[in-house]
């Protein structure tokens, strides 16, 4: 995440915050991001220099005003403006990164060789919000290569206990012991 990004999402995060309004900007960032990915071409046309800047914030009201908060579509300009329309996802990231320190919130990834059922979502949440005293936020995927436990990235720290991990640690430990 650039600098530039950081600095954004979180100027717009204090904001939103000091309005009470933090949820909902977070939200409409998401969707402003998500837009913008499924049409790069639009992206593009807002990064074009040659395209008077008056046109582009006209752009910008016609996709997102009205039906976002005025601070979020102002975000938007600005960003145009500066040039950095391409880096909203990254402006994006910083906001929610900000949301998530403020709220208590913690983003966990696990990756699992088979989907895990909702009880066992739960589960999981619940161990990991009594371990580390935080909201857990739980994206899980499946990656059937790992043939069995979980591995999980939180907070910078991967823990892996997957059947992969052991085999290879095992694998690795016959190697030493031929070499």
């Amino acid at each position: 995440m650039t600098a530039a990004a950081k600095r954004y999402g979180g100027s717009l995060f204090e904001l939103a915050a000091e309005e009470g309004l933090d949820d909902r900007i977070l939200q409409e960032l998401d969707c402003a991001a998500a837009c913008m990915a499924a049409e790069p071409q639009y992206v593009r046309l807002l990064s074009m220099p040659n395209i008077p800047r008056a046109r582009r914030r006209a752009l910008l009201d016609e996709a997102f005003g009205g039906q976002m908060h005025p601070y979020t579509v102002s975000f938007l300009k600005i960003l145009c403006d500066e040039g950095l329309a391409a880096q909203l996802p990254a402006c994006a990231r910083a906001y929610r990164d900000c949301y998530n320190r403020a709220h208590g919130i913690l983003e966990v990834r696990a990756a699992a060789a088979v989907p895990l059922d909702d009880a066992a979502r739960q589960r999981l949440a619940e161990k990991l919000a009594a371990v580390t005293g935080r909201q857990i936020d739980l994206t899980v995927t499946v990656e059937p290569e790992l043939l069995g436990g979980i591995r999980l990235d939180m907070d910078g720290t991967r823990l892996d206990g997957t059947l992969r991990r052991r085999l290879d640690a095992i694998r690795e430990g016959l190697d030493a012991l031929t070499l």
